[in-house]
């Protein structure tokens, strides 16, 4: 870095790099978020056939919504318990 009057001031490979290092950054969350996205898509499927398959025969026919407020507390759960896990995780990391 040059230094006018007093001022760092970034060459233009240094501003170059920092560039690249940011759309890197980007495309990583991007992809990280399109992921994401898919698996919690599969997840969804997976718990709605689960509730379908194994929960839903033991309730009276036509107890959609009872099925579906299994299906809400059932993802909720899981959401919770992964959060929780990967706070965890992210304050072992940060040690």
């Amino acid at each position: 870095m040059a230094k006018k009057n007093g001022i760092k001031k970034k060459t233009k490979k240094e501003e170059e790099k920092s560039l690249q290092i940011e759309l890197v950054k980007q495309l990583i969350t991007l992809s990280s978020s399109g992921f994401g996205v898919a698996a919690a898509l599969a997840w969804n499927n997976v718990i709605r056939e689960f509730i379908d398959r194994y929960i839903a025969r033991w309730l009276p026919e036509g107890s959609g919504v009872l099925s579906m407020l299994i299906y809400a507390v059932a993802v909720t759960v899981l959401a919770v318990v992964v959060t929780l896990q990967l706070s965890k995780l992210l304050k072992t990391v940060e040690k």
